[in-house]
């Protein structure tokens, strides 16, 4: 159980918590009277990341001479901050008097987690926060105009049941959580 703890602490895992909590509970306390898919979206954007800051350790040559297996621990670190960022999103919003779709903010969570595995294995886990924050930060510029792209490219605030939306963040959970877990943060 030693271990649990040196990788949590190696990962910044307890300040990665703290902020998790803060962000969300700050977002939610200011966007409470509208609450709505784009505050969520901030949110969920915001919470992922602080947490994906952690997706890579200081010394990759000492993350090399584990026990135990990495990808194991790598998915199971991505996991545990799209649950942590979707269920502290959900259990704040229980707080208001409006409530966007649990299926919008899993959606949402698992898509922006994909993106902050990929930037992690792109550019590094300190860098995991940047492809969740530029899909995040363009997504209110593209006009909804019901075509398939703009579904594509807006996919965090389309509605629940929109085929082009599930698809996108499913492919983006999906292959971001596999290139992190194969291939871990960049050097």
């Amino acid at each position: 159980m030693r271990w649990a703890t040196l990788y949590a602490r190696s990962r910044q895992l307890p300040a990665a918590v703290t902020a998790l909590l803060l962000v969300t509970a700050g977002l939610w306390f200011l966007a409470r009277g509208w609450w709505s898919p784009v505050p969520v979206v901030l949110t969920l954007t915001a919470g992922i990341a602080v947490a994906a800051i952690g997706l890579s350790g200081q010394d990759p040559d000492l993350d090399r001479t584990a026990a135990l297996p990495w990808p194991v621990r790598r998915f199971a670190h991505l996991a545990l901050i799209g649950l942590a960022a979707g269920g502290t999103v959900l259990a704040f919003q229980q707080l208001g008097a409006t409530t966007v779709a649990t299926e919008i903010i899993l959606r949402d969570a698992a898509g922006l987690l994909g993106l902050a595995g990929l930037a992690a294995t792109i550019a590094g886990g300190q860098f995991g926060w940047t492809l969740p924050l530029l899909w995040a930060a363009i997504t209110p510029f593209i006009p909804d105009d019901d075509t398939t792209t703009s579904r594509v490219v807006t996919w965090m605030v389309q509605p629940a049941g929109t085929p082009a939306a599930t698809w996108t963040a499913l492919i983006a959970a999906c292959a971001g959580a596999a290139t992190y877990t194969v291939w871990g943060g960049r050097r």
